[in-house]
């Protein structure tokens, strides 16, 4: 599993002109494929005048899952560059979408892959990323008298405290990098006097 990855802070859309063509480059954080195709559906219902909506996505940390789309476009001038930029730029689970409103001068070739990958950088810079780091995920179980101050503890040690759930104990769950595993659990029974379970959980990811 890769350690970290990049993804755009918000959805949004950046827009350029160039020789009196329109690009709308819509650009957004998505988990799954299935959000991605719903992402480009939702774009060409909201420009259905529009001659073409190209696009290109990135899933996975590792960018295992990628696809791209000229719509109509010359082969290899629209949705390639698009997914070019998003590896370049190392931004994951994401999907960028092109909405172009051709002005009626031809760019060429050259022109469209220089529009279309210039658009998804320039959205990049615009909206912003964030950097996701892999954590291992760990249950604390302790007392409701040492909790409240357990709990403030993680929090201003800079641990990610991710959910706190209050029964008969309280459970809290936190998000640790691997290697601060072992020292986490020594810190953790030196706070609470031995007192604390610690319960070691999968992985996941979360903002940096």
């Amino acid at each position: 599993m890769q350690d970290q990855y990049r993804t755009p802070a918000r959805e949004g859309v950046h827009e350029i002109e160039i020789s009196k063509s329109r690009f709308l480059c819509a650009l957004a954080p998505v988990a799954t494929e299935e959000e991605a195709q719903d992402f480009i559906a939702r774009v060409r219902r909201e420009h259905p005048t529009a001659r073409h909506h190209c696009f290109a996505y990135v899933l996975g940390a590792d960018g295992g899952i990628q696809k791209a789309s000229d719509d109509g476009e010359p082969g290899g001038t629209a949705g390639v560059p698009m997914l070019q930029m998003l590896v370049r730029r190392e931004v994951r689970y994401v999907v960028a979408v092109v909405t172009r409103y051709f002005g009626g001068i031809k760019l060429g070739a050259g022109g469209l892959i220089r529009a279309y990958g210039g658009v998804v950088g320039e959205a990049l810079d615009v909206l912003g990323t964030v950097t996701r780091q892999r954590f291992r995920l760990v249950t604390v179980t302790v007392d409701h008298q040492r909790a409240g101050r357990l709990e403030n503890d993680l929090r201003t040690t800079g641990r990610a405290v991710r959910e706190v759930a209050y029964g008969a104990e309280v459970r809290i769950e936190v998000g640790l990098p691997e290697a601060e595993v072992d020292r986490f659990r020594a810190w953790l029974a030196d706070t609470t006097a031995g007192t604390a379970r610690l319960e070691l959980g999968g992985e996941a990811y979360g903002e940096v």
